[in-house]
């Protein structure tokens, strides 16, 4: 697949929310505390079902993230390592989505949706991704703004799905998939 210098700069901002300890790799640690941060956000304790659901899916793309792309075999994924197994077509593809990404969105939803309507309000989306991937809570609302496109105060999971594979698979960089993550680096 070839990585555009946009693509790049996407795939260099998704391994960032991946790297919750910022030491510049991407190891199990790293997906193991995302998942207990998002559940202890919202209260949710090591027993709970929800926790343990969404703690399940994280390191079900840890394992998939790892054999894909940890080439040299030291049990952590670098940057390069992460791009060079998009760009091989190991990680994202369009296919992938809807059961990847639809399974993860709804144990999300499970946890972050406190009021039980089925989609996410502003604070409930800035809780999540705070917690789940360190999105600083200006970014969130902003990217909040550009989900939320019909304007109802509400973003469901087809929401975030649409943006995720425009994230991954659209170069328009007004596009809310563009911004799924926040702004980018600087070219």
């Amino acid at each position: 697949m070839e990585v555009s210098t946009f693509l790049a700069r996407k795939l260099a901002r998704r391994f960032r929310t991946y790297d919750t300890d910022g030491d510049g790799y991407v190891d199990r640690a790293d997906f193991e505390r995302a998942a207990r941060q998002l559940g202890e956000e919202f209260g949710h304790g090591p027993d709970s079902p929800a926790r343990r659901r969404v703690e399940e899916l994280c390191l079900g793309v840890w394992e998939r993230l790892v054999r894909a792309a940890d080439t040299d075999g030291d049990g952590r994924v670098d940057q390069a390592e992460y791009a060079a197994a998009f760009a091989a077509g190991l990680l994202e593809t369009p296919e992938d989505f809807a059961a990847g990404y639809g399974e993860f969105l709804e144990a999300i939803m499970a946890i972050a949706d406190v009021d039980g309507d089925g989609a996410l309000d502003q604070e409930e989306h800035v809780r999540w991704t705070g917690a789940l991937m360190n999105l600083p809570a200006h970014d969130a609302r902003e990217v909040f703004r550009r989900l939320d496109t019909d304007g109802d105060g509400r973003v469901t999971t087809a929401d975030l799905l649409a943006a995720i594979r425009d994230y991954y698979f659209d170069d328009d960089p007004a596009s809310a998939g563009s911004w799924l993550l926040g702004p980018l680096d600087p070219v």
